[in-house]
């Protein structure tokens, strides 16, 4: 009975409970156990699977390195004054406090470089396949009639890029988010330009007039690559994860089983602490049914992608970001959450059985017992421990 109960617990817990007060075995908690980890670990595969972060270069632990020091870059034009604005950059969790301003007085041109920055592969299939930077244009109030972007190679060889006609939208004075796509649509200097060894880059403007010009750059990386946390971090998950399972639901198991022992007694309850605690130790079949519910929602999502616009946190920017990733994802957010609202209720009702035949105490004082337990167990994990039970 000790197993068999506890999926006799799911479609008949009265008649269950009863059968189990009658003869207590700490067996079916510890079977039940490895069933809630065992599933958990399902739905996690599947999660971890299912969810993609993009990779940038630089990496997005490290910020936006590039637009955060001036030394780094240099114009082959000699009156060209590079520096750091600190009033005026992206404002955002992986954009720094500063952007880089380019300015000349008098020129037609605008020539900004920065080398020494990887290799970094932008080759097929697995390398890199944009170019992102920020730019914005405040003199002169004319958009440039020639943008040009070069990419350095092996030696002195590179690849170059007409994006006159993408930054023809750009609005002068404001920030404007560029996108190139690497590969198709650049020409190469020479056959030795390889696409696995960027080293260095090049953006050049070009006016019909000369007037004073002034750019700024942020927020500069290769992105375009996703990895599945599944590939990236699956070993981490597959060694936390079990562990923080087991440690939760041992923990509830003996809290929820302690206050339901004690009030239970202070009721005038006939109890012992090995029943009770088995009895409440099955009341968790929840969390296993909480488990598989989670794993067939979490099968259903199609794949889910987390830009560098998401992780950014640029204003509205990042809104959109994870309204998007909302709406890819529904309504499976949707079915887990009401599922575990439904899981929490059940648990309630379960406790209730398992209270009444471990103590024989009216349905009144059992009603009380499991509701007042199972709050004050999920104020202590929720408050005290500061993480939140799963599906409990």
């Amino acid at each position: 009975m000790s197993v068999k109960g506890i999926f006799k617990v799911i479609y008949a817990p009265q008649k269950a409970f009863k059968e189990l007060a009658q003869n207590p075995k700490y067996i079916g908690i510890f079977v039940l156990l490895l069933l809630v980890v065992l599933a958990n670990m399902a739905f996690i595969y599947i999660a971890i699977s299912k969810e993609y972060v993009e990779e940038t270069f630089p990496k997005i632990a490290d910020k936006d390195v590039w637009t955060e020091n001036k030394t780094l870059w240099t114009s082959e034009l000699p009156d060209v004054v590079i520096s750091e604005n600190f009033d005026d950059f992206i404002n955002g969790t992986v954009y720094g406090n500063r952007s880089i301003q380019f300015s000349a007085m008098n020129n037609s041109r605008m020539s900004m470089q920065l080398d020494n920055i990887g290799p970094v592969n932008c080759s097929e299939p697995n390398g890199f396949k944009s170019l992102f930077v920020r730019v914005k244009q405040t003199v002169p109030e004319a958009n440039p009639e020639n943008v040009t972007i070069y990419l350095f190679s092996a030696s002195s060889s590179y690849f170059y890029c007409n994006f006159t006609q993408g930054f023809s939208g750009s609005t002068i004075n404001q920030w404007n988010n560029l996108t190139i796509g690497l590969r198709e649509g650049w020409s190469n200097s020479s056959l030795s330009a390889n696409w696995g060894n960027i080293t260095g880059l090049k953006m050049e403007f070009s006016w019909l007039t000369n007037s004073n010009v002034t750019l700024l750059v942020d927020g500069l990386f290769f992105r375009g690559i996703f990895k599945s946390l599944l590939e990236t971090s699956g070993a981490e998950y597959f060694t936390a994860y079990p562990i923080y399972v087991f440690t939760q639901f041992v923990f509830n198991w003996l809290l929820l089983g302690a206050f339901v022992y004690l009030m239970s007694r202070g009721l005038g309850g006939k109890v012992s602490w090995k029943t009770i605690s088995i009895l409440v130790g099955y009341t968790l079949v929840a969390l296993l049914v909480q488990a598989l519910i989670n794993v067939a929602a979490y099968a259903a999502l199609p794949p889910l992608y987390y830009r560098l616009e998401l992780i950014g946190g640029v204003g509205g920017e990042s809104n959109a970001a994870y309204n998007e990733l909302m709406n890819a994802a529904y309504p499976i957010p949707d079915i887990v959450s009401y599922a575990q609202i439904a899981t929490r209720i059940w648990s309630v009702i379960l406790c209730i059985f398992a209270v009444r035949a471990g103590t024989e105490l009216s349905w009144g004082k059992s009603i009380l017992v499991a509701a007042a337990g199972y709050m004050i167990t999920i104020l202590i994990v929720g408050i005290l421990l500061g993480f939140v039970t799963l599906g409990f």
